[in-house]
């Protein structure tokens, strides 16, 4: 590209501002579009389909450039920002009048990113958009994230062992953009990571952001506080860094301070139930493996949310289930005459839904009610972003209008927690009259056109807006008077585009014209003349519109600013509304699908399930009946369940129907059972599955063997694990011996509750030998070379995986179905030869083994020469060769 002093004034204009944002595609406002020029641009027509084209810019060859219309522009941004862009708005600041001939001024008002989208034809509204910051620092690390299209700021804080922690807590939060300082990107970079790939890309972002004193002054000023103790981060260095650095890039992209953030939640893994990625996957909270769909998932099945901050609420709740360690007040050390219990929250829960449950008619009321409330969370960020439209300030209203009823169902209910929510929700009564009475109900989206402020809030304004029905009306009237007190009785007002308004008088009546006439023009039929009434009335109706429009901006401005300061109460009002709606989900769930109340508290040891049925699996199979299983896992005889049987009989539904059964007591739903009985857990953990990871070399084993190995080093005795065909990876040895190695650790050491299904029929030896293993089998009959799927676990083990019938239903050839029953019955008789070998080689060893202990158990090494030893230890050598 030629020189920069080239080029005309306006793409120079254009080339400084982009010379501030390298990174990102600017869009350039001209008149009514965005333009992109030059690589920006050339990237952008590719991206969005757009016809390149070119524009004069002071060079030889014309400047590449593309535009897109600014009243469409969010299509556009939608594209790019999926696409991995980030896209710098740029505006003109000033009108062409105001430049008096020269260059219209123009600057970035906004860096959109994928983090920081509040559009609403962009995000979706039933999930969060998170925007996330890591810093490690020692021993430590930090990470923090933010959705500004709602105001919610959390960060967490540990200890700083691998990147794999990291990321794994990164992926259940997925956020859309993640930033970090120089450091602490080359110490992610340095692992090679299973997850990082998974991951969107990591972006460093300015290490100064990242000063512990910096980042402490930044969310000091963002909170409007003089201390970050009430925040429980005070002291947490990394914390701060990691949260501080995050504010300082959402100022920095989004180009005004966000008052809708104003808080934030130190998230401790104590206060909840440890799911990582890998089980938030396996057990398909949120979306199906298979497809990404939310309607195959514990979430499709529970969300009957009427409210978009209720479907985020209910998702964040099954994300981070109510855990064993949540810490109350100590002046709270009873609870229902008890002392005060862990589980406290989980039960209040459980009492609300089992209330409504009970309720039918408030239960609809509030169904019907809900329904009509928007997204008052989104509705404060448009607000606070200053650009919020009178339709935004209709919706806040009309949700306004439903919380008197809210209160009204919620007062004839008695469980504490649907009483301590309805004490908790502010109606709101100041705020809603100013909208009510000052926005109009047909109001537009658009404020420029004016027209949205309510008749009889203003009476100037509505004395301007009366102006174009009153004035043929002001003009007779003014007419008539005139008349009367002049004596002109041929005394005319009118009207033309070029002279205005004015009172025409014939020739013969000039000598009646009063002294306070000014005269206008003249005629040959007469003159015409103006006064100061009739000039006031011309300015009314001339100006009536743009005055109009002025006034209603002024008065919105008003309002918005009125607004801002209910922006913390409207918040809180959005979070009792979410809880509430989640709470009804629950209920109305519960009913539909004929779930029971799980008994759950600190003082029950065990997962007790009585006939306990897969919800996702269930909800999907609605013409068929399904087969409902018991469940009793301990931490004493029964710590640990191997489940064997053919493939496809169930092991894996039934598994994931007690994890499922469990996480879902402890969010506080009622459960797919007859009854259960549900410890609290600390964690769930599943390995079930694997694939490759080839951009880092790990196989399919290699992958499962880091997952197992991250649950044997972060499992407790109130975890529960599900471990489905662990060793399979590998040769049957191998994996049959990693297998036990992984049933004795889990089972002696840990003393977890463990769901372990299986292939290799030996295991099941181990009830026999391990306290605590306890063999179970899917029951499967077979008839006529057929399988039959009974899908029902008993006790006991099996010694068929019928392979060879599961080939027969998937539709091999029947001449390789053959083949296999062939080959089947000659490894079984070998296997009986081999057998009978290895029982005459025992009997051999057996005696062997005898001589070597007599050798040992009298060698006395106190008194032995070195020679001696020497001679002894070749005799033991020796014996040990003996065929």
């Amino acid at each position: 590209m030629a020189k920069k002093e080239t080029l005309s004034p306006m793409m120079q204009h254009y080339l400084t501002l982009k010379e501030e944002y390298k990174d990102a595609i600017v869009m350039f406002r001209l008149g009514d579009f965005y333009e992109m020029f030059f690589d920006d641009a050339v990237k952008a027509s590719n991206i969005l389909g757009l016809t390149l084209t070119g524009r004069a810019c002071g060079l030889e060859e014309r400047a590449p450039m593309c535009g897109v219309p600014f009243h469409a522009v969010n299509t556009y941004l939608n594209k790019l920002i999926k696409a991995g862009e980030k896209v710098a708005i740029c505006e003109q600041l000033n009108t062409p009048e105001e430049a008096n001939g020269g260059l219209v001024d123009r600057g970035v008002v906004r860096v959109i990113t994928p983090g920081t989208i509040i559009e609403d034809n962009i995000l979706d509204d039933k999930k969060n958009n998170y925007l996330a910051s890591v810093f490690i620092s020692g021993n430590k690390f930090a990470i923090s994230w933010i959705d500004i299209s709602t105001g919610e700021f959390n960060v967490v804080s540990q200890k700083f062992d691998n990147s794999s922690i990291i990321e794994d807590l990164l992926l259940t939060i997925y956020p859309a953009e993640i930033i970090t300082d120089e450091n602490s990107f080359k110490t992610l970079n340095a692992f090679q990571s299973v997850n990082i790939n998974k991951l969107p890309k990591i972006q460093k972002y300015l290490d100064w952001t990242f000063a512990c004193n910096t980042a402490y002054e930044t969310l000091l000023k963002q909170f409007n506080t003089q201390s970050l103790i009430q925040f429980e981060i005070d002291q947490d260095k990394v914390a701060i860094s990691a949260a501080g650095a995050l504010i300082s890039y959402v100022i920095d992209t989004q180009k005004r301070e966000l008052c809708h953030i104003s808080s934030i939640k130190l998230i401790k893994n104590s206060d909840y139930m440890v799911l990582d990625s890998n089980t938030i996957r396996n057990l398909e909270l949120l979306e199906s493996s298979k497809d990404a769909s939310k309607k195959a998932s514990l979430l499709g099945v529970l969300d009957k949310t009427c409210t978009n901050m209720g479907a985020r609420n209910i998702r964040k709740w099954i994300e981070k289930p109510l855990g064993p360690l949540r810490h109350y007040p100590a002046w709270e050390d009873t609870w229902n005459g008890l002392p005060y219990n862990i589980s406290k929250e989980i039960n209040l829960r459980l009492d609300a839904v089992e209330e409504l449950i009970n309720s039918t008619a408030i239960r609809k009321n509030l169904i019907e009610t809900l329904s009509q409330i928007k997204d008052i969370e989104r509705l404060c960020t448009k607000v606070s972003y200053g650009n919020p439209s009178p339709r935004d300030y209709l919706a806040i209203a009309d949700s306004l209008s439903c919380i008197p009823k809210v209160k009204s169902l919620l007062s004839l209910l008695n469980s504490q927690l649907l009483v301590d929510l309805n004490n908790n929700i502010d109606e709101l009564n100041d705020l809603y009259q100013l909208l009510f009475n000052s926005i109009d109900e047909d109001a537009s989206a658009i404020i420029r056109d004016g027209g949205f402020i309510k008749k009889g809030y203003n009476q100037e304004l509505d004395k301007l807006k009366n102006a174009k029905n009153e004035g043929n009306k002001w003009l007779a009237e003014l007419e008539a008077r005139e008349k009367e007190e002049t004596g002109i009785k041929t005394l005319k007002v009118g009207y033309n585009k070029v002279f205005g308004y004015y009172i025409e008088v014939s020739k013969g009546a000039i000598d009646l014209v009063p002294l306070r006439y000014i005269r206008k023009q003249t005629l040959t039929t007469g003159e015409r003349f103006i006064t100061d009434e009739l000039k006031q009335i011309e300015d009314t109706l001339l100006n009536s519109t743009d005055l109009a429009i002025k006034i209603e901006l002024e008065l919105f401005d008003k309002i918005t600013k009125t607004v801002l300061s209910y922006i913390p109460r409207l918040q809180s009002l959005a979070k009792s509304i979410a809880d509430l709606d989640t709470i009804i989900s629950f209920a109305q769930v519960s009913l539909n699908n004929n779930y029971s109340k799980p008994k759950i508290n600190e003082y029950i040891d065990k997962i007790e399930i009585i006939d306990g049925r897969h919800p996702v699996v269930e909800s999907l199979l609605k013409n068929t009946n399904y087969v409902a299983n018991d469940t009793l896992l301990d931490n004493c005889i029964n710590r640990t369940m191997i489940i064997t049987g053919p493939n496809m009989g169930g092991k894996s539904t039934y598994m994931r129907q007690v994890a499922l059964i469990t996480i879902m007591a402890h969010i506080g739903c009622f459960v797919p059972a007859r009854s259960a009985e549900i410890s609290i857990t600390d964690r769930v953990f599943t390995r079930i599955g694997a694939s490759d990871d080839l951009a880092y070399g790990q196989s399919t084993f290699m992958v499962e063997m880091l997952e197992v190995s991250t649950i044997l080093l972060n499992a407790t005795y109130k975890s529960l694990l599900v471990l489905d065909e662990i060793g399979r990876g590998t040769s049957t040895y191998d994996g049959m011996a990693i297998a036990r190695a992984v049933i004795e650790d889990v089972t002696q050491r840990i003393r977890c509750k463990t769901l372990f299904s299986t292939h290799y029929h030996e295991l099941t030896e181990l009830e026999n030998s391990i306290e605590g293993v306890k063999n179970y089998k899917v029951v499967a009959a077979e008839k006529n070379e057929k399988i039959i799927f009974l899908h029902k676990i008993m006790h006991g083990g099996t010694d068929k995986s019928f392979g060879i019938e599961i080939a027969k239903l998937a539709g091999f050839p029947k001449d390789v179905i053959k083949r296999s029953r062939e080959i089947q019955k000659l490894l079984k008789n070998i296997n009986l030869t081999t057998q009978k070998q290895t029982e005459d080689l025992e009997i051999v060893e057996i005696a062997k083994d005898n001589r070597l202990k007599d050798i040992i158990k009298h060698i006395d090494l106190d008194n032995m020469s070195p020679m001696q030893a020497f001679v002894q230890l070749q005799e033991l050598i020796d014996i040990s060769k003996e065929d």
